[in-house]
């Protein structure tokens, strides 16, 4: 039994999965806010839980926003600032009494979707987050590429590529620098752009709402967004050409950029056509907590 937890920044959900990918129990709590030993505690209470309902221990994965330094070993740039600076596997392990492996929750996002979702199969995967924040895992042959610098497929900290006269700086972006992918591609970026262009001020699902009643503001909000992350995703394929590339997140429900980005990236490419998928996720919002199961995989010892 492989048990998996979601370590997000309002809940934590943890899930057990048997070899086949069949949830065997599954449990979700709110998250302990400010309080690193409290945080600790929800998760072994969490573990201790589902393990009592399947009735048998697991092996343990955790996702966890930020990701482990390999220069301290201890973990950075999560926005639940709490954990920062602290070695939250190790602290884990030493409280549940066996080894815990941790990613990033985008990594797992994208572990899942190749293992048993909707790149299965396929031998290179990008999945990607555009949500709250932009990010993204690779995994090749099956398996979570970590990078010696545990940055691997972090794309939404790098400028917008071909930037037009009214990109340029770009917006400022909390890790210091101006223009990030991620300040015109998630959610708030999203809903940012909207506002400089129309002086409204809407969320992601309400500018979508007005698009489709008609608005010609709300519909070119849209439209900027789509052809800025075809652009952004074309950069990801000239360099590591996958064959799927799985959107998440919470913006990842569009159903117009599915049919709209084919067209938008090729023109960007280094080729003369587009063999990329570009698909929706399967297990949609279960895929952070599925894909933290499956880092303890046969193919991930």
């Amino acid at each position: 039994m492989r048990i998996g937890v979601d370590l997000g920044g309002t809940k934590i959900e943890a899930i057990a999965l048997d070899s086949e990918g069949r949830v065997l129990a599954r449990h979700r709590i709110a998250a302990p806010r400010g309080d690193y030993g409290a945080t600790l505690g929800a998760i072994t209470g969490l573990i201790a839980a589902i393990e009592s309902a399947a009735g048998q221990p697991g092996s343990i994965g955790i996702g966890t926003p930020g990701a482990l330094s390999p220069f301290t070993g201890r973990l950075r740039n999560a926005n639940s600032v709490w954990l920062n600076d602290r070695p939250l596997d190790l602290d884990l392990a030493e409280r549940l009494g066996r080894p815990v492996r941790l990613a990033n929750d985008a990594d797992c996002f994208a572990l899942s979707e190749a293992t048993d979702g909707a790149g299965r199969g396929a031998a290179c995967v990008f999945g990607v987050i555009i949500g709250t924040g932009t990010g993204g895992g690779i995994v090749v042959g099956g398996r979570l590429l970590a990078g010696p610098n545990a940055i691997a497929g972090e794309w939404g900290h790098n400028p917008l590529p071909w930037p037009q006269p009214d990109e340029s700086p770009g917006p400022p972006c909390y890790c210091g620098k101006h223009g990030c992918i991620e300040t015109f591609l998630s959610g708030p970026g999203l809903a940012a752009d909207h506002q400089r262009h129309t002086g409204l001020t809407r969320t992601p699902p309400e500018i979508r709402a007005a698009a489709a009643r008609g608005e010609p503001a709300a519909a070119a909000t849209l439209a900027r967004h789509a052809e800025r992350l075809a652009r952004s995703l074309a950069t990801v394929i000239n360099l590591l050409d996958p064959a799927v590339i799985v959107l998440g997140g919470g913006l990842s429900n569009l159903p117009h950029l599915y049919e709209a980005l084919p067209a938008l990236i090729r023109p960007w490419l280094f080729c003369d056509g587009l063999a990329t998928r570009i698909l929706p996720p399967v297990h949609g919002d279960s895929s952070g907590v599925r894909g933290a199961a499956w880092l303890w995989g046969a193919e991930h010892p």
